[in-house]
């Protein structure tokens, strides 16, 4: 078996030379799930990991010393589960293979240190501004507490360093343990793959807050729609279940622009045995009109840090000018494909103003044909569920 804290020291020093998301570079196998909740856990935690490991080095280090060491301490302050003995030796282990034989040396001495001096660093921590505590940009949390008071902010941010939870959705109708309830939730540490029904196409993985926009676009057997950002498919899925039972009337297309992302949709919709759905990468010219449009749009992924828990060290307030600009352009977009009378759905797993409330109010001034119908959102720490936000637009 490989040294799972050499995985999860790679992933980190390659996420931070490269800002990669680290679920792109997970490894297969049986020790994904232990590297994911370490790689994780270091990622949540960076900066107050930063902190107290700055206070055992002479000089901030780099490359494998550096990620050796956040590895090591996620572990020590933050991962209980994880004897302090365990944590010590497989990291020095892992340093161990290091070209640097020296490397070993300083971990081992760093980690133990850090153990010694844990309840004072504890409390340094605990005495600490909620951003760097929770570990968060300052002008993140500072927003959240502007909207959602103190109390509500450190509920947020304490929300999203908690390890995400796992939901599989079944098509509307099914009972399941005598629930009439689609969304299940997934054991912890139960394989996807190993539930009875994937290979089949019985269910997808999917947070219940993505029953929002799927809700509000209010899709019925016989009608066309059209997922304008389409991948990974989880909400195709979703409408095309919903569609069944139309016969030759009902159509679904399913748009990627992305090359990648457009294989995953289809790899996607194989499995769940959907090949009567259209996956393209653009729009026939000249575009026909669907009864029902889905813009799901890129977004800062506020809402769902605790799953992309990387994301929150690439927010900032330009990128969430730069977004805004993007959504606007692909509601508009999308709006061009809505029949006379038809609906059109906007949704993010933002919880900002900004790309939510904003790109409403934006869109319908640039559109006088369109009027709001409903929204919904989905705020993680009142919810318990992913942060979303959907919001219905009608076309005369």
């Amino acid at each position: 078996m490989k040294n799972t804290r050499r995985q999860a020291a790679f992933i980190v020093a390659r996420w931070i030379a490269t800002h990669v998301p680290p679920a792109d570079m997970l490894p297969p196998g049986p020790e994904r799930a232990f590297v994911q909740d370490l790689v994780y856990t270091v990622v949540r935690r960076f900066r107050p990991l930063r902190r107290v490991l700055g206070e055992l080095v002479a000089k901030w280090p780099k490359g494998e010393l550096e990620a050796l060491l956040l590895v090591g301490g996620a572990q020590i302050l933050y991962m209980p589960d994880v004897p302090d003995f365990a944590a010590v030796n497989e990291t020095v282990a892992a340093a161990k293979l290091c070209a640097n034989k020296s490397i070993a040396k300083v971990v081992n001495g760093v980690l133990r240190n850090l153990i010694r001096r844990r309840t004072e660093f504890e409390a340094k921590l605990a005495a600490s501004p909620l951003a760097e505590r929770e570990s968060y940009p300052n002008a993140l949390v500072e927003r959240w507490v502007g909207r959602y008071g103190a109390e509500g902010a450190e509920a947020l941010a304490k929300w999203h360093n908690q390890p995400a939870e796992t939901f599989l959705a079944y098509p509307p109708g099914t009972c399941l343990n005598g629930l009439n309830d689609p969304f299940v939730r997934l054991p912890r540490g139960q394989r996807v793959e190993d539930v009875p029904g994937y290979a089949e196409g019985a269910f997808i993985v999917q947070d219940p807050a993505t029953a929002l926009a799927i809700g509000l676009l209010d899709v019925h057997p016989g009608q066309s729609v059209l997922d304008f950002c389409a991948a990974p498919g989880g909400k195709t899925a979703q409408i095309a279940w919903r569609l069944r039972g139309g016969g030759g009337k009902s159509r679904l297309v399913a748009q990627e622009v992305n090359p990648a992302r457009l294989r995953r949709l289809r790899e996607n919709l194989s499995r769940l045995r959907l090949d009567w759905v259209e996956s393209v990468s653009e729009i026939p010219s000249p575009s026909p009109s669907f009864d029902r449009v889905l813009a799901d749009v890129p977004c800062s992924n506020t809402g769902v840090l605790r799953r992309r828990p990387d994301a929150r060290w690439r927010w900032s307030a330009q990128r969430l000018k730069d977004i805004a600009v993007l959504q606007d352009a692909i509601l508009s977009a999308a709006a061009a494909h809505v029949a006379p009378g038809g609906l059109l759905v906007y949704s993010t797993c933002s919880n900002e103003p900004e790309e939510n409330a904003g790109r409403i109010e934006a869109f319908l001034a640039a559109h006088p044909d369109f009027t709001e119908k409903a929204r919904r959102e989905s705020v993680p720490h009142e919810s318990n569920h992913d942060g979303a936000f959907a919001c219905a637009l009608v076309r005369a």
